[in-house]
């Protein structure tokens, strides 16, 4: 998978995503990542990518000739390349988005500043625009880099066979797909400073761990995300009694 982003902040992106799981998927050809300076494409000598909006108002604009011929040079005239635009008043990034990006050949994310870009390029260039939550940062770098991160990890192999994507929260994210967020993950020593890890866990036996760990990640679920919870209701017969049991015993 290609995937192209577009910044005033070059260094910014390239440092974050040179790091972990997004530096060996690059090394081991698993992505193939480019980071586009938006001022090499200014048409001044001042390299400038943004000006005063019309009507006035405080703040500036992203000039739209910078982007589309940033775009263009990246697309070499190839059409139905997804062009995602980070912003605040997009589409909610979930894991049902990430998996549906992971699926196309290629990607170009243009990072948003100052005021956001001139609408043409919303109009006329986006295909896709998409927020990373309800709160406004100083650039689009940083939602850039979540949604790389997010699509990267879903490719085949980029996890390695140890890691198991559909079993964290938020599962596949796939459409129609449950939510439920993940179930407490525990590691040696079994005694640490006296909070011991459940016994369940240390037994070995594998069909009472499968029931606790989805005990547990309907309980975290109800009591943490009770809007994902409602979704799932009405509960399977089996989620409902695993349920009423662990209630029961907590009422004693």
């Amino acid at each position: 998978m290609r995937v192209d982003i577009v910044t005033v902040f070059p260094d910014m992106v390239r440092q974050a995503a040179g790091a972990s799981i997004l530096g060996r998927a690059q090394a081991s050809g698993k992505i193939e990542l480019h980071v586009h300076d938006l001022r090499d494409y200014a048409a001044n000598r001042h390299r400038s990518t943004d000006d005063a909006p019309f009507g006035g108002g405080a703040g500036m604009v992203m000039l739209p000739a910078p982007l589309f011929a940033c775009v263009e040079a990246i697309t070499g005239g190839a059409e139905n390349v997804p062009v995602i635009y980070t912003a605040p008043d997009g589409e909610p990034f979930t894991q049902s988005v990430a998996r549906e990006l992971s699926a196309e050949a290629r990607i170009i994310i243009l990072c948003g500043h100052y005021e956001g870009v001139d609408e043409r390029v919303r109009q006329s260039l986006v295909t896709r625009e998409i927020s990373i939550g309800d709160y406004v940062l100083t650039g689009g770098e940083l939602p850039a880099l979540v949604i790389l991160d997010a699509v990267t990890r879903l490719l085949p192999d980029v996890l390695g066979n140890a890691a198991s994507p559909h079993e964290e929260s938020f599962g596949s994210g796939e459409p129609g797909a449950e939510v439920l967020l993940e179930y407490p993950q525990y590691t040696r020593p079994a005694d640490f400073r006296g909070m011991v890890v459940p016994e369940v866990l240390q037994n070995g036996h594998h069909a009472k761990i499968m029931h606790w760990r989805r005990t547990q990640s309907l309980i975290r679920t109800r009591e943490r995300r009770p809007d994902l919870f409602a979704k799932m209701l009405p509960l399977s017969k089996s989620d409902q009694k695993l349920l009423d049991a662990h209630d029961a015993e907590k009422s004693f």
